[in-house]
């Protein structure tokens, strides 16, 4: 193929964060109850021809060009300063002239779950320009050996794997490096009762996740405890979902795996992250909890919609972002 356009979806997760880090699941499992959001990240993978690549002088003259916030013009994958193209190009063995470009509808650093996104987005890319048609197993495998093990970030694998299969899902990590992705029963009519009683709010705090799990990781030791309490919340979520929706219920899970969650680092909450989440409750919110690692980015609240208004009155310095289900992972756009 010549050219390709994958997009791959964003996540919020309502529980079992953080038992997704090898630090944890290593010691015996980790579980993640998630969901894929229609907003996406999209990746562009273009064959160069000739005369792109070469010129009368090195003006102009480039095998790989990459363009996303900045835009880089080199000869050789190597010469990549951006770190997650660079080890996905090694990993695929990708050495033709390309030019790749991505852009996504949320921006990174907001705990919905970004890199891992644009990696499995960005290796669905490479594999079909490659000619090879991959399954969401080995992309979310891939996207995760090079976040995880060939760049030896903090992250754990929930976001790899939200991302390559969509929808609404039970995601089990194992001692052994596995990995189990199992759908809700009947999903379908669960989200259309789940996602009206969602509210997603933006504090306007853009942060990096690798230092906030960093600090984590770090205190991997002593905070054993409160990370099998948020995996307990995962699987009596997990037993709620089986049994139909209820607001209330959700909003108590979230809310106390919140509470369990910020003990976990310094840097997870702030003082103004509790102040708007205190009065998101006084307002008539049932629970809830920020994205991601914490410390800013989005606070995903549980309300009924007969209370919306009143929560959206209490913290309106804070912007929404409408959100849907989407039961699709990482897809190819271009070819179709």
């Amino acid at each position: 193929m010549d050219f390709v356009v994958t997009r791959a979806p964003f996540r919020i997760s309502f529980a079992g964060g953080g038992t997704d880090l090898p630090s944890f699941y290593e010691k015996g499992s980790g579980t993640v109850v998630s969901t894929t959001i229609n907003k996406y990240v999209y990746v562009m993978v273009n064959k160069c021809r000739p005369l792109l690549t070469h010129g009368i002088d090195d003006v102009g003259r480039y095998q790989i060009r990459l363009s996303y916030s900045s835009t880089e013009n080199v000869q050789s994958v190597d010469q990549l300063k951006h770190p997650i193209v660079r080890e996905a190009l090694k990993l695929v063995e990708l050495d033709i002239p390309l030019d790749i470009a991505t852009m996504a509808d949320v921006p990174a650093g907001n705990g919905l779950g970004s890199s891992g996104t644009f990696s499995v987005a960005l290796l669905h890319a490479l594999h079909l320009i490659k000619g090879e048609d991959v399954g969401p197993a080995q992309l979310a495998s891939e996207a995760a050996q090079i976040e995880i093990y060939r760049l030896d970030r903090p992250v754990g694998k929930q976001d790899h794997y939200a991302a390559a299969y969509g929808g609404l899902n039970v995601i089990n990590f194992h001692a052994d490096g596995g990995v189990d992705v199992d759908p809700m029963d009947n999903p379908e009519s669960l989200v259309q009762e789940l996602f009206p009683n969602l509210l997603l709010l933006h504090t306007g705090v853009s942060r990096d996740a690798g230092e906030v799990l960093k600090e984590q990781m770090e205190n991997s030791e002593i905070i054993t405890d409160d990370l099998l309490n948020i995996w307990g919340y995962a699987h009596k979520l997990q037993k709620l979902f089986k049994n139909g929706f209820q607001a209330g219920s959700l909003g108590e899970v979230m809310h106390e795996s919140w509470m369990r969650k910020r003990r976990l680092s310094s840097m997870i909450s702030t003082g103004q992250i509790d102040l708007w989440y205190e009065a998101a409750l006084e307002a008539g919110a049932l629970g809830g909890k920020i994205c991601g690692a914490g410390g800013g980015g989005f606070l995903l609240l549980v309300v009924e919609p007969n209370r919306r208004q009143g929560v959206r009155e209490a913290l309106q310095d804070l912007s929404e972002l409408d959100i849907g289900y989407e039961p699709s992972g990482s897809t190819a756009m271009l070819p179709h």
